[in-house]
Parts: structure tokens; sequence; C-alpha cells
């Protein structure tokens, strides 16, 4: 029996092995082109008979061992990495849900996220109804139709921080014979790992803190090789069916549980969107993977910190950060995230949007940038960037106010952030 190893290992030596006499850390494969000797042997890779690289818009080892390590960190049976997190989650979906179809998706989401399911896919003909995080299961088994496909959410809201109840969700997809597709971005494995609790698919932005440096942008799936896409009939023909454009496979009979999703997202989506992350980002990316069990606790602890201090300020009038006793997702942090969230606070300024912006102009060691979870603290306005297409309707919906701020929490030294918070609100 295979000894299970610890996130903290996986994290370092995960995915790649090298052999005698080969470098320690992952070679960056920078090349467009694989050589082989004769047609045969390329004819048997396009017809997925045989295992191999032959052009980089599909797979690239680089990029593979790196997924490994995640995939490995995740729990899962196969993953593969995309050009960012937004294609992750578009290939996640795309892969079982085409026009016609729907889905169901939790209204606390990243507004990039929540704009590609609500307006971009429905232009491809895909519907979704969203429901709350904490929905019960009568109110999920409302949503549900006989077209749906997936259930969509997010473990920890950005930047909502709503803490999704997995296992209700994955409950009432299985009960309507669906996955469930769960972002696990601001959490990490190191603090959540959703397929523990039910979750099929689970993806991530990697520019996140799996990167944490603010080097490359990068996405990833990971599938868990567990859901009967045959078992579920003609509800999934893309997996269940003959592919024409691969000479009438089916993925599902010939890759399994356990190969089926990552297979078919990769010679399908991959080959036609070429959605692929740099060999030179996913390096970047296994480099911060080495260090992330270390960063994640550092995170966790500035976080909270700060997120007291803003609690006990008469400046502030809500805080929202799951790891707070007094937040509403208190209980379901100690069920899912015992060890920790996030570095994450999102909290409104007392004053409205003007003392919240005066509060941001005044910090000296969180700049304001269109970036969360990284080494560096940093901030943001929700309302007025990353969730600016929505409607004020669906702001609301997604627990977004005008005065609401987004403060990501580095690993710098805590007393040092907590002073650079307290001085900020003095100058309102």
């Amino acid at each position: 029996m295979t000894k299970q190893l610890k996130p903290a290992t996986l994290c370092v030596q995960g995915g790649y092995k090298p052999k005698n006499g080969e470098p320690i850390e992952v070679p960056i494969i920078q090349s467009t082109t694989f050589k082989y000797d004769n047609s045969e042997e390329m004819a048997m890779l396009f017809d997925l008979k045989k295992e191999g690289y032959f052009y980089p818009r599909l797979q690239n080892p680089t990029n593979d061992a790196v997924a490994a390590k995640i995939c490995a960190l995740e729990g899962g049976s196969a993953a593969m990495l995309t050009s960012s997190g937004q294609a992750a989650n578009f290939f996640a979906l795309f892969n079982i849900a085409e026009a016609g179809d729907h889905v169901v998706a939790s209204s606390t989401i990243y507004g990039g996220t929540f704009n590609l399911i609500a307006h971009t896919m429905r232009k491809m003909g895909i519907e979704c109804t969203f429901v709350a995080p904490n929905a019960s299961l009568e109110e999920l088994d409302a949503a549900f139709r006989p077209n749906t496909k997936a259930v969509f959410g997010e473990t920890i809201a950005n930047p909502a921080l709503a803490v999704l109840d997995i296992e209700t969700f994955a409950q009432a997809a299985h009960d309507h014979g669906v996955p469930l597709i769960v972002d696990n971005t601001f959490p990490t494995p190191v603090n959540c790992r959703p397929i523990e609790w039910g979750a099929d698919i689970v993806t991530h932005s990697t520019t996140k803190y799996m990167d944490g440096h603010g080097c490359g942008v990068g996405g990833a799936i990971v599938d868990a090789g567990r859901f009967d896409w045959m078992a579920q009939g003609d509800r999934f023909p893309g997996l269940t069916q003959p592919d024409e454009s691969y000479h009438g496979i089916v993925y599902a009979e010939k890759f399994g549980l356990a190969g089926a999703f990552i297979t078919k997202a990769t010679s399908q989506l991959m080959r036609d969107f070429g959605s692929i992350q740099s060999p030179q980002n996913a390096f970047y990316l296994n480099l911060g993977l080495e260090s992330l069990h270390v960063r994640m606790p550092q995170h966790c602890r500035n976080g909270l910190a700060v997120a007291r201090f803003l609690e006990a300020s008469d400046k502030v009038s809500v805080v929202r950060y799951p790891g707070l006793e007094s937040d509403p997702d208190y209980t379901l942090v100690q069920k899912y995230l015992p060890n920790g969230t996030c570095g994450v606070v999102s909290f409104d300024v007392a004053g409205g949007r003007a003392d919240a912006e005066r509060f941001m102009a005044a910090l000296k060691l969180c700049a304001i940038e269109t970036h969360v979870a990284d080494a560096r603290s940093c901030c943001l306005h929700p309302a007025s960037s990353t969730h600016r297409q929505m409607t004020d309707g669906e702001l609301v919906r997604a627990g977004i106010s005008p005065s609401m701020v987004r403060l990501s929490c580095g690993i710098e030294g805590t007393d040092d952030l907590v002073a650079d918070v307290a001085q900020a609100l003095e100058t309102m």
C-alpha cells in the first residue's frame, strides 16, 4: 500500500520525479515541436492510441509535471493546466455543457466568472440559475432543470468571502445526476480539499496563492476521477458517445472514470481553443507551489489579525472574514477549513465609497492592484474594478457593496500590516 504523503511534502516533491543525473527542478520544455521517426507513431498520438507530445497547444511536458503536483495535492486522478483561471472554469463547464443546457451556480462568485456564466456562456446557448452559497437542499432542488449538466461554486467566494456548503451542494448535484465543480483558489488544497467533501472537479486560478509572487497567469483543472459518466445515459454525450473528431472514440469507455474528463478537455477544448499555459509560467508556478504550505499559514495569521482589528474599529461598518468567530460562516469554516481560510479580508468603510478610496490611498504597505492572494499585500475596490460589469442588483446578490474594500494580506510581518491599516483609517 502506497503511503499518502502530506501536503507539505507534495508541495515540494510532488509531480516531477528526476531520474539519475537529471535536473532536480522541472525542466522548461520551451519547444513548439516534438520529433518522431515515422508518421505511424505520430498518427497513433493523434488518434489517442499512444501517450506523448506532438504540439504544445494541447500538452507540454513541463505543464504536465506541474499539473501532476496539483492533482496530488487535491487528491484527484488527472489534471491539466490552462492559460488562466477563467480558462479553467470555462473548460470545466464547457466540457460537459453545450448549447441548450443549463447549470446551477453560487451567486457569490468572482465577478469575471459570474460574467462568463451569466452572459458569455448564455450567448453560447447555456443558461444558469444562481443560488445562495448556503442554500438548503430544497432551495437547490428547485434550481435544477431536466437539462442541468453541472453545479458550480467557490470554496471561499471572491470577494464576498462566503463559504460554500460543499457537502450540501454535492448532495444536490449527485441527487440530480450531475457533477459538482468547485473553484478552490482562495483556500488552496493546503487548507481545503473539496474532493474529500464530495466535489467531482476542482479548478484554480494558479495566478493567486499557488504562484504567490505575481509572476505568471495560469489556471488548473483537477478531476476527482469518480463521477460515473456512463451511468447517466445520454446526459453527457460528449463523454459517453462517439467523438467524430477523433474517429469515434468514446472517452468514458476508453479512459474510464480516472481519465475521461481531462482527456476530453485536452483533446477537444485545448485543441480548439488553445488556452495553454506557457511552460515558463508553469515553471514559475512550480516554484510557488514549493513554498505554498509555508506561506498559507502566514497569510491566514495576517488575515485574521487584520480582520480582528477592523472589527474593533468604529470607522468600519462591516467586516467579512470567515475565520472570525462572529462571521456567519464560521461554523462552515470549522467543518471545511479548520486549519485556516485565506489572507483576504473584505470590509465596508463606515463613511462610504469616498472614505474607502481615501483609506486605500493612505495605505503604505498595501498597493492598489487588480490582484489578490499574493506574497505582497494589496487592495482594491471591487464594485469599480473586478466586478464593474455587474449591475447593482447583481452586486447585492454577490454580497458586494459600493463601500466594500477587498484587502489581501500578504506574508509581511503581522504587526506591520495592522499598523499600516491603523494609520490609513486615521486619515478618514
